[in-house]
């Protein structure tokens, strides 16, 4: 129940599974783990390329793992587990190399903060997101600057109020969380695979710098993503948010 991280590596490209039977949910320790093999991909001299994807064929992230907030029982608990998504965001932002996403299915919360801090992401039809946070008490304050440095903040406000509504891959793609979006599977890794390739043979050097241009301007993110966590972290232990987990787990 605690996850797998698996990554393969072909071609001076890695590709990083990471998948829980929870809908590919994010405990803690799972975080933990995602983080270091991104760290360790991204001192790798013989990788180009990351794609990170997940397990399965229905949901790509449930977000963060409703067991594990369920039993936050203080402010430093709660804000050592936001932190790990404040943590992993902050990775894929620093890593040296070129991150793909690969989205394959629904999108919920923690998730799309995922997608969002891709440097480049593509879907099928059925990656629907949707971030949920406000219908449980807190809010989407860790990822929101990732989101929002794709959406704009317009798009990141609609995400956030209607909580309970999916949005489209399409709509997504619209807003700029995914590049294209395709109708199956199948196409969606022939296109990524392709273009994997492209880019792994070219100049790494170049690679990097332009991974420092995509994400240039922040810089504060290593502080603010962690106040962003201590936000979350106190109002998971409000009331409302306790009795909204243990209806959604019943």
């Amino acid at each position: 129940m605690k996850g797998t991280v698996l990554t393969s590596i072909r071609e001076n490209i890695a590709t990083l599974t990471f998948g829980h039977p929870a809908s590919n949910s994010f405990p803690a320790e799972l975080l933990d783990r995602l983080i270091e093999n991104i760290n360790r991909l991204s001192e790798d001299p013989s990788i180009q390329v990351i794609i990170l994807q997940s397990e399965g064929d229905k949901t790509f992230c449930a977000g963060a793992s409703f067991d594990e907030l369920i039993t936050i029982n203080n402010l430093e608990e709660g804000k050592r587990f936001f932190s790990g998504f404040a943590n992993l965001i902050n990775a894929m932002r620093t890593c040296s190399k070129l991150i793909i996403g690969r989205v394959q299915g629904k999108v919920v919360g923690g998730g799309v903060g995922i997608i969002a801090a891709t440097d480049y992401c593509f879907a099928t039809e059925k990656a629907d997101i949707k971030l949920s946070e406000l219908t449980i008490g807190i809010g989407p304050f860790v990822i929101e600057p990732a989101v929002t440095r794709k959406t704009g903040i317009a798009a990141f406000s609609k995400l956030s109020l209607d909580a309970t509504e999916w949005h489209s891959a399409y709509w997504a793609k619209e807003n700029n969380l995914f590049a294209r979006v395709f109708e199956n599977t199948r196409d969606m890794d022939a296109y990524v695979e392709s273009l994997s390739k492209k880019l792994a043979s070219y100049n790494p050097d170049a690679l990097k710098a332009m991974k420092k241009v995509f994400w240039d301007g922040t810089e504060n993110w290593k502080t603010l993503l962690i106040e962003r966590a201590e936000i979350s972290g106190q109002l998971v232990l409000s009331d409302f948010t306790k009795e909204a987990l243990q209806k959604f787990k019943k």
